[in-house]
C-alpha cells in the first residue's frame, strides 16, 4: 500500500485567473473545477482551510493583538562595560538595534534533532509532572507539525521594516518630549484640549476637587515588547502587532496612588501627553487613536497604524501596510507594595464608610500587571533561552487559540498568547510536588503543547490554584481560575472571564481526545479548522439588547444558576471595545448588546419539571423562591416528597422549554421582556422541517412495523419458517425528509421497504431465474395469509425489473387501513453464491458476467448493506437525539439544490452521521442547527478526490484502525483503477459497509460532486458573512440560471377522476397506486432516453423541478450515422464541412410531449 502523502499547508491566499474562473460556487465548471482546489498530484490531503468561505479556506492563525511580551532594551553605549548590565538588561536589544535577522535560530537544526529524539524516546514522567506520553503519534503527524511551524515562524519583510522604522520615529519623538509641571485635574484637561487631545480617564472619572496633581516627565525607559521580539508571533497573522513599553518615572506617583483609580488617572494623563506630542510630530504620517488594552477600560493605550499612501494627480491610493504599534505606559515593580494588591484586598474605597469594603481582585491584578511587565519579559526571555522548544510551543499554542477565538482581550476570553506563554514558563519553573517543575526543558514543542492542554483539561484551577514558587501567604481567590506566581504576587489568569474558562477546558479536552484518536488524523482538527463562528459553535444563540447596561458577570451567574444541568456551556460575547479619536471622549454605547451561546445537554434541555430544595430546608427554599419568584411552587410528588419546583410547558407563543427559562430569567432579573430585546436563532432551523425536529412523527410507522413482524411470525401455513425480518428504509431509521404519514392533497403514502428471510431449505431451486419465480410464489402466499388473518390489511404483489430476469422480480405491498404501508422483498442468501459462481465461471460470456456483477452489487445493496445500514442508523438516532433532524435537514438541502437523483440518501446520512461520531474539532452536536452547519462546514472542505468517508456506525468504537486502514487501501486501489473518476467519485464506507461504493457506484459524477462542494462553500460563506442575521431559508435557495433548461412540475395536477370526490378518494386508496411517484418515473424515463446527451437534476418532493444541462459530448462533431440524440446537419464557416449539431429545440419539445400535464412550464436559457 502506498503511504499517504503529505499535503502542503496553504497559509496565504493568492488570487489567480484559475480561481477567478471558478469564483461562482453555483456554476458548473469543467473537470478541473469539480473538486476543492488542491495542488499537484505530489500533494495528498485537504487544502487546509480555516474559515467558512472560499477566501477563508486558507490557514488563518495566530493572534495579532495578544503578543507574548518580551523586552528590548535600549542599545548600550559602545564604551560601556557589558558585564555591568543588571539582570533586567541581559540579552536585551534596543529599538536602534532592530536589524534584519534570519527567522530561524542558529540552533534550529539541533532543535529538530532533539524533537525527533524526543518523539522516539519521550521523557519519563516524574512525580507531579504532566503526562506527555505518546509524543507524536505518527511520522505523518510529525511532518505536519514541522511543516506548520516552518510556515508560521516569524520572518522579516517589508511590513516589518516599515513597522520598525515607525518604532524608531516614535522613540525619537518620545525622547524629545519636555516635562509638564503638576496641574490640577481641570487644568490638565484644558491644557490638552488646546492640543485637541481629550484625556482618556477611565470611568468613573476623577473628582473635580481632587487634591493630587497630574504631571508628565520623560519616560524612564522606552522598549519594544511583545511576541515580535521574542519571535513567537505567527507569520500567518494578517496584522503585524508590536508593543512599545513606556516606563513612567517613579517620582510621578505617591504611596497611596494605588487607591481609588488614582494610578489609572495619572496613567491616562501620561498617555494623553504622549499622544499630544506624537500627534504633533507624526500625525501627518500615521493614524493615531486611543484604544483599550485587551478591552481593559482601566488601561487605555495609543494605537499607531500607517496612513494609506496617496498617489499624485488624485490617483487611487495604495492600501496601508497592515501593522499596528501599541504604546503602553507601565511602571516599575517597586512603586507600590505587593501585599497591598493581593486578590483579597480592597483598593476602591466605598463612599459610605459604614459599608464593608469588598475585595477588588481584578482592579488589583490589573494594576499589578503594569508593575510586572519588565519582570515577565525577563521570565519569558530566560525560558526561551533555556528551553529550545519554548518558542515553537508558543507558536503552536497561538495557532490553537486563534482557531478557537481565544485572545488576551476580554472579548477573546482573557486567555491569549501571553497567558499561554506565561503558563508554560510557570510550569517549567514549578507547580509540581515539592516545588519541582511540572514540565521539563527537554520536552519537544509538541510535548509542551500537549502537556499544557492536559494541565488545562485535568486541573480545575478555579477550585485548586496552581502555585508557582514558595508562597509566604496563600492567596484567597473569589472562585476564579488562578495560577499564582508567588515570587511576583500575581495571578497570571486574572483577566480570564468566568465563562471562557469552562470553554477553554472543554476545548483542551476535545483536542486531547482528537489527538488520541488513532482512527483519524487529528492534525487538521487541532490546528487548521477554524471554529470561531457563533452559529455552528453553539446549539442556541441568544441576542440580548438593553438600553440599561448591566454586568456581564451578573448575567452569566444568573443564567448559570437558572439553566443548571440543561446546558453544558454558557458563553457570553460582549462587544469588543473600539478605538476612538484623540480629541473625543470615550465612546458610550447606547445599547447594551451581548450575544449568548449555549451548548445544551440533549437529555435534560427539554425537561418540563425542575425539582428544587425540599420544604424542610428553609434557607435553601427561601433562596429558591427569591430567585424564581412567582414561578416557584410547592408540589407533592409521587414518591411522597414535598419540594419547591418549577413547571414548564409549551406556551401560547410556541416557545420551547429552554427559551421559556431564558426569557423568564432575563425578564425577572434584568427587565428584558420584549421580543426585540431577546431573540433566539435555533427555532428558525427547526421550522424548516416538516412536523419539527422530534422523531414522534415516525412512531406510528415504527409501531406498525413491529406489529407487522408479530403478525407475520404468527401466521400458520407458510412453506418455510421465518429467520428474520429487517427494515431497509429511511422512514424506519428516522431519516426521511418528510415523516411517514405526512401526506397532503394528491400525495400518496410511500411504502417503507422491508426484507424478509426464510430459513434455508433444499426445496429452493438452484437457478437464479427460478429463484425469482419462487420468491413471487412465496409473496403471493404470504399476502393471502395476511389478508385472511387480518381484515385491516390489504396485500398486493407487484413486479419490477422486467428487463433482467436474475434481478428481484417481485415485491409485496402491505397496506394498513389506518395508513402505514410496507413494501416487502425476500432475501435469499443462495443468490449471492450463484452470482459469484457465475462471475468465476470462465465459460460465461462477458455480457453475462457484467450482468451478474451488476446483479450482485444490487443484491448486496438491497439485502445486506441496506438493512444493516438502517439498523445502525436507527440505533444512532436513539443515542443522538439531534441526528434525525440533522439528516432530514441535510437531505432537504440536497433536494433544494436539485441533487436528489445524484447523491444516494444513504450517502447523505453517512455525511451527517460523521459529524456526530467524528465531531472534531467540535464536540458532539446537541442541536439540529449545530449538526447541520458543522456538516456543511466539513462538506465544503472535503476533497473527495483524495479523501474517503469512513464512518463508525457502531458509535462505540467497534471500527478498529486496522479495518479503517483496509478501507483506505481499498479507496486507494479504486483511485489507481479509475484515476479519471469516471465510475466512482465518492467513496463512502462504514462499519457495516467496507466496500465504500455500495451507494456511490456510478453516481454522482465529477461535475455533480464539484457542484455539491461549491454549494456547500457558498452556504458556509453565507453563514460567516451574515452571522446572527442569517435567514436559514437562504441556505436552501439556489439560482436556476446555471441550467440550460428548467421544467417546473405540477405534481398536484388533478386527473379527470378528481372531478368527482368519490372517484378521487377511491384512486388515492387504490393499493396499486401505493408509492406511485409520477415525477420520479418521468425522470427515470428521461434519463433512459436522453442520459447520454443531458444531465438531469431533480429536487424531489421538496422542490418539484427537473433541470437539465447539455452534455459537452453533444458539441458539434463530424457528421455520422446512429448518433445517440437528435441532430441537425450544419456547415462550418471554414471549409464547409458538414457537422452534426444536437437538435435542442426538438429534444425539449419531445420532453414536453412526454411530460404532458405533469409539466407546468419549461424555461429554456
Amino acid at each position: 500500500m502506498a503511504p499517504r502523502a503529505m499535503k502542503r499547508l496553504k497559509v496565504e491566499h493568492t488570487s489567480s485567473d484559475h480561481e477567478e474562473d471558478d469564483a461562482s460556487y453555483a456554476s458548473f465548471g469543467g473537470d478541473e473545477h469539480d473538486a476543492p482546489e488542491t495542488e499537484g498530484h505530489s500533494t495528498v490531503g485537504h487544502v487546509i482551510d480555516g474559515g467558512w468561505g472560499e477566501k477563508k479556506d486558507e490557514l488563518d492563525i495566530g493572534d495579532a493583538n495578544d503578543g507574548v511580551e518580551y523586552r528590548m532594551e535600549e542599545e548600550q553605549d559602545e564604551d560601556e562595560d557589558e558585564d555591568e548590565d543588571d539582570d533586567a538588561d541581559e540579552d536585551s536589544v534596543g529599538i536602534d538595534q532592530l536589524q534584519p535577522k534570519s527567522a530561524s535560530s542558529p540552533s534550529r537544526s539541533k532543535m529538530i534533532q532533539k524533537d525527533r529524539k524526543n518523539a522516539r524516546h519521550p521523557p519519563l514522567s516524574t512525580s507531579g509532572s504532566v503526562n506527555t506520553s505518546g509524543s507524536l503519534k505518527s511520522n505523518l503527524f510529525k511532518l505536519q507539525i514541522e511543516e506548520l511551524l516552518s510556515q508560521i515562524r516569524q520572518r522579516r519583510g517589508k511590513k516589518e521594516e516599515d513597522a520598525e522604522k515607525a518604532l524608531r520615529a516614535l522613540k525619537t519623538t518620545i525622547d524629545a518630549t519636555a516635562p509638564v509641571a503638576p496641574l490640577s485635574i481641570a487644568e490638565a484637561r484644558r491644557r490638552l484640549l488646546k492640543h485637541k487631545v481629550a484625556v482618556p480617564f477611565p470611568a468613573p472619572g476623577p473628582p473635580k476637587d481632587a487634591m493630587y496633581k497630574l504631571e508628565y516627565a520623560k519616560p524612564a525607559a522606552v522598549n519594544v515588547t511583545g511576541s515580535y521580539v521574542l519571535k513567537t508571533q505567527s507569520r500567518s497573522n494578517e496584522l503585524l502587532s508590536m508593543d512599545m513599553m513606556i516606563v513612567m518615572p517613579d517620582a510621578l506617583f505617591q504611596e497611596k496612588d494605588y487607591l481609588n483609580h488614582r494610578y489609572f488617572y495619572k496613567r491616562a494623563y501620561y498617555l494623553a501627553c504622549l499622544a499630544s506630542a506624537i500627534h504633533a510630530a507624526l500625525g501627518h504620517i500615521y493614524n493615531i487613536h486611543f484604544s483599550e488594552f485587551r478591552d481593559d477600560h482601566l488601561k487605555p493605550v495609543l494605537e499607531i497604524t500607517p496612513l494609506a499612501q496617496q498617489k499624485p494627480d488624485n490617483a487611487e491610493s495604495k492600501p496601508a501596510a497592515k501593522w499596528c504599534i501599541n504604546v503602553i505606559p507601565c511602571l516599575n515593580a517597586e512603586v507600590f507594595a505587593a501585599e497591598k494588591l493581593l486578590p483579597s484586598k480592597n483598593s476602591v474605597r466605598p463612599a459610605d464608610e459604614s459599608i464593608q469594603a469588598a475585595p477588588t481582585p481584578f482592579y488589583n491584578a490589573s494594576l499589578r500587571a503594569d508593575m510586572l511587565v519588565k519582570s515577565y519579559l525577563r521570565v519569558l526571555h530566560d525560558t526561551a533561552s533555556r528551553c529550545e522548544a519554548f518558542r515553537d510551543a508558543c507558536l503552536l499554542g497561538a495557532t490553537w487559540l486563534r482557531q478557537r477565538g481565544f485572545g488576551s482581550s476580554s472579548a477573546g476570553g482573557g486567555f491569549g498568547n501571553f497567558e499561554w506563554a506565561a503558563f508554560i514558563a510557570s510550569m517549567l519553573q514549578g507547580g509540581g510536588a515539592s516545588g519541582k517543575p511540572l514540565l521539563s526543558d527537554s520536552y519537544s514543542s509538541y510535548q509542551l503543547f500537549k502537556a499544557t492542554l492536559q494541565a488545562l483539561a485535568v486541573r480545575d484551577l478555579s477550585k485548586q490554584a496552581l502555585v508557582i514558587g514558595d508562597a509566604a501567604v496563600m492567596p484567597v481567590g473569589d472562585g476564579s481560575p488562578m495560577v499564582w506566581d508567588a515570587a511576583r504576587s500575581h495571578n497570571i489568569l486574572y483577566n480570564l472571564t468566568p465563562w471562557a474558562y469552562p470553554q477553554l477546558r472543554q476545548e483542551a479536552r476535545l483536542t486531547l481526545t482528537t489527538l488520541a484518536d488513532q482512527l483519524y488524523d487529528g492534525f487538521g482538527a487541532a490546528f487548521i479548522t477554524k471554529k470561531t463562528g457563533t452559529l455552528p459553535r453553539y446549539d442556541y444563540t441568544i441576542n440580548v439588547q438593553s438600553p440599561v447596561a448591566s454586568s456581564t458577570v451578573q448575567l452569566y451567574e444568573i443564567l448559570k444558576r437558572g439553566l443548571g444541568d440543561r446546558v453544558s456551556l454558557i458563553v457570553l460575547q460582549p462587544r469588543s471595545a473600539s478605538s476612538w479619536q484623540l480629541g473625543t471622549m470615550r465612546p458610550i454605547v447606547g445599547t447594551w448588546v451581548v450575544t449568548i451561546g449555549l451548548a445544551v445537554n440533549p437529555d435534560t434541555v427539554n425537561r418540563t419539571v425542575d425539582h428544587g430544595p425540599p420544604a424542610e430546608s428553609k434557607e435553601e427554599a427561601a433562596s429558591f423562591r427569591k430567585f424564581w419568584g412567582e414561578k416557584a411552587e410547592l408540589r407533592r410528588f409521587k414518591d411522597g416528597s414535598i419540594s419547591e419546583s418549577l413547571v414548564w410547558s409549551v406556551d401560547e407563543r410556541g416557545y420551547g422549554v429552554l427559551e421559556q427559562v431564558v426569557r423568564f430569567l432575563l425578564g425577572k432579573h434584568f427587565g428584558l421582556v420584549a421580543d426585540d430585546q431577546v431573540s433566539f436563532t435555533e427555532a428558525d432551523f427547526v421550522s424548516l422541517l416538516r412536523q419539527g425536529a422530534r422523531t414522534s412523527g415516525f412512531h406510528e410507522l415504527t409501531e406498525a412495523y413491529k406489529q407487522l413482524e408479530t403478525d407475520i411470525r404468527g401466521l400458520d401455513g407458510l412453506p418455510l419458517s421465518i429467520r428474520q425480518i429487517m427494515p431497509a428504509d429511511a422512514q424506519l431509521r428516522y431519516a426521511s425528509t418528510r415523516p411517514p404519514g405526512n401526506v397532503t392533497g394528491q400525495e400518496r403514502t410511500q411504502p417503507a421497504n422491508v426484507t424478509i428471510q426464510f430459513e434455508g431449505s433444499t426445496r429452493w431451486p438452484d437457478d437464479l431465474v427460478a429463484i425469482q419465480r419462487t420468491k413471487i410464489a412465496f409473496l403471493l402466499k404470504l399476502g393471502e395469509l395476511l389478508q385472511e388473518a387480518h381484515s385491516s390489511i390489504t396485500a398486493r404483489v407487484g413486479l419490477e425489473n422486467p428487463h433482467d430476469e436474475i434481478l428481484n422480480q417481485g415485491y409485496l405491498d402491505i397496506v394498513h387501513a389506518r395508513g402505514p404501508a410496507f413494501r416487502m422483498r425476500i432475501y435469499h442468501d443462495r443468490e449471492q453464491t450463484l452470482l459469484e459462481q457465475q462471475l468465476k465461471d470462465k465459460s460465461v460470456a462477458p455480457s453475462a458476467k457484467e450482468a451478474a456483477a451488476q446483479a450482485l452489487a444490487v443484491y448486496k445493496r438491497d439485502y445486506i448493506r441496506g438493512p444493516a445500514h438502517t439498523q445502525a442508523v436507527s440505533r444512532l438516532c436513539n443515542r443522538y437525539p439531534p441526528l434525525s433532524g440533522t439528516m432530514r435537514l441535510l437531505k432537504k438541502w440536497f433536494a433544494s439544490h436539485l441533487l436528489t437523483n445524484h447523491v444516494a440518501e444513504e450517502v447523505v446520512e453517512l455525511i451527517a452521521i460523521r459529524t456526530f461520531v467524528q465531531p472534531y474539532p467540535w464536540g458532539t452536536p446537541s442541536s439540529i442547527r449545530t449538526g447541520f452547519l458543522r456538516t456543511l462546514h466539513w462538506l465544503a472542505r472535503w476533497d473527495w478526490r483524495i479523501e474517503p468517508v469512513i464512518v463508525d456506525l457502531s458509535g462505540s468504537g467497534e471500527l478498529k484502525p486496522a479495518h479503517a486502514q483496509a478501507m483506505r487501501s481499498r479507496f486507494e486501489a479504486w483511485r489507481k483503477l479509475d484515476p479519471s473518476l469516471n465510475r466512482t467519485v465518492l467513496f463512502a464506507a462504514s462499519s457495516v459497509d467496507a466496500d465504500g461504493i455500495t451507494f456511490t457506484d456510478g453516481r454522482p459524477s465529477r461535475v455533480v460532486a464539484g457542484r455539491m462542494t461549491a454549494l456547500a462553500k457558498a452556504a458556509c460563506q453565507e453563514v460567516e458573512e451574515k452571522g446572527l442575521s442569517l435567514q436559514p431559508r437562504s441556505l436552501f435557495a439556489s439560482a436556476l440560471e446555471d441550467y440550460d433548461f428548467v421544467m417546473h412540475l405540477d405534481v398536484g395536477k388533478k386527473r379527470k377522476s378528481a372531478q368527482y370526490k368519490n372517484l378521487e378518494l377511491a384512486t388515492l386508496d387504490d393499493p396499486a397506486l401505493v408509492g406511485f411517484d409520477s415525477a420520479t418515473l418521468f425522470l427515470q424515463e428521461l434519463e433512459a432516453l436522453y442520459g447520454s446527451a443531458i444531465v438531469f437534476f431533480y429536487g424531489g418532493a421538496e422542490r418539484p423541478i427537473i433541470a437539465g444541462l447539455w452534455s459537452p459530448q453533444t458539441a458539434p462533431r463530424v457528421w455520422k450515422m446512429n448518433l445517440a440524440y437528435s441532430a441537425l446537419p450544419t456547415k462550418t464557416s471554414k471549409d464547409g464541412e458538414v457537422m452534426a449539431a444536437i437538435n435542442k429545440t426538438a429534444i425539449v419539445a419531445e420532453i414536453a410531449r412526454l411530460g404532458g400535464d405533469l409539466i407546468d412550464k419549461i424555461d429554456v436559457r
